[in-house]
């Protein structure tokens, strides 16, 4: 009975305290914490990766609580009494021990399987012929981003690029509603192309044209960056990601064509080039 008097009371003071700790947050943090830090979706992929997450926060907290309930049972279970007489000791609990074996196994594989899963699906392709499928080939260069729109998309069939400087952010404008294959690639080092709110990251790497397909479900402009360590400037090798309407994004490829700024651009000494550094004109 004591012993329940004692758990009643860790829960409501754990509860009460988890409302104050809430009570003393904005909206948007509270918002956040709903949604364990993760930000909302804004691509067709991101959801399959949230419940991927929520489902492995579902299984820490299913491990913590039996770990938890089982050191209190024997804290309180065992404890030496008040006749001073000293609980029974052994060396081991053989059913514990297959238990404490088998389970984190057995959990292991579980968060394994779902994570093939969800990686498969959200990696995915689709074919190349697909009719519905915006191309841009994005290189990731010591330290900005170009994006280059494929020409297909472009007006007359040419492929138009927007180039970015760790001064001038680049932006990349994607269409809501339609495929977009991301194909990416780099020059130099490893680079790593993040957005948050696509809850997805993939590297780009020297040699290798890694590519992932999905549909922008959300009007809005997103922050995206380099995940990856990648030298000197590595913190300014941002970008802005603005999903718009199909018209809007048709506009902005006419736009870059009346620019002059036409062709494909593949990286190099100008996208390398820290703005206002000691070795501005130079490629690292």
């Amino acid at each position: 009975m004591r012993v329940r008097r004692i758990g009643s009371g860790i829960v409501g003071f754990g509860g009460s305290m988890g409302l104050l700790l809430l009570g003393g947050c904005s909206s948007a943090d509270q918002e956040q914490i709903r949604r364990l830090a993760m930000p909302v979706e804004a691509t067709d992929r991101a959801p399959l990766i949230y419940d991927l997450w929520v489902g492995s926060w579902i299984a820490a907290i299913a491990v913590g609580v039996v770990v938890w309930g089982l050191i209190l049972y024997a804290s309180f279970r065992f404890r030496r009494r008040s006749d001073d007489e000293v609980p029974v000791q052994t060396r081991y609990n053989l059913p514990i021990e297959i238990l404490y074996t088998v389970a984190p196994v057995v959990v292991v594989l579980v968060l394994l399987y779902e994570t093939i899963e969800t990686q498969n699906q959200v990696l995915e392709r689709a074919s190349e012929e697909s009719p519905a499928l915006h191309t841009v080939n994005v290189v990731g260069a010591k330290w900005a981003w170009t994006f280059n729109y494929m020409g297909e998309d472009a007006v007359n069939g040419q492929t138009v690029h927007t180039v970015g400087t760790p001064a001038d952010l680049p932006t990349l404008m994607l269409p809501v509603g339609e495929k977009v294959r991301i194909r990416l690639s780099s020059p130099d080092v490893i680079h790593s192309f993040w957005v948050p709110s696509f809850l997805f990251k993939l590297d780009v790497i020297p040699g290798r044209n890694n590519a992932f397909v999905f549909t922008p479900t959300r009007e809005g402009t997103y922050a995206g960056k380099c995940a990856e360590l990648c030298g000197t400037y590595h913190s300014r090798m941002l970008f802005n990601v603005d999903v718009v309407s199909v018209e809007e994004y048709e506009a902005h490829l006419q736009d870059l064509q009346d620019q002059g700024d036409v062709g494909l651009a593949v990286g190099g000494s100008d996208a390398r080039t820290q703005k206002g550094s000691e070795d501005e004109g130079d490629a690292p």
